[in-house]
């Protein structure tokens, strides 16, 4: 009996530095990035086409009000989450 109440009490201290299970980072992760763009599609999908000398800028972090393009929207989700996204730039050399 003596050794089931060790047990118990070191299972219990034990527990108490252990995470809670509904953890802010924990639920964090399970979050959708997408809250705003064609949300009935099973997936979001852009095609576009650069032509010599283009350059375009485009979101990575799902605020655009102009998405697929870049507007900045990720300056302010980065100041509220403490986050680092920013855009992909992608550009075309001008033929020669």
């Amino acid at each position: 009996m003596k050794t089931f109440f060790a047990l118990a009490s070191i299972c219990a201290s034990a527990s108490a530095f252990a995470p809670a299970a509904n953890s802010a980072v924990e639920t964090r992760l399970f979050d959708k990035i997408n809250n705003k763009i064609d949300l009935d599609s099973p997936k979001v999908a852009t095609m576009d086409k650069l032509s010599n000398g283009d350059k375009k800028v485009y979101c990575r972090c799902w605020q655009s009000g102009t998405f697929p393009l870049c507007d900045g929207s990720h300056m302010a989700h980065n100041k509220e989450t403490g986050d680092n996204v920013g855009p992909l730039i992608v550009s075309v050399d001008k033929a020669e």
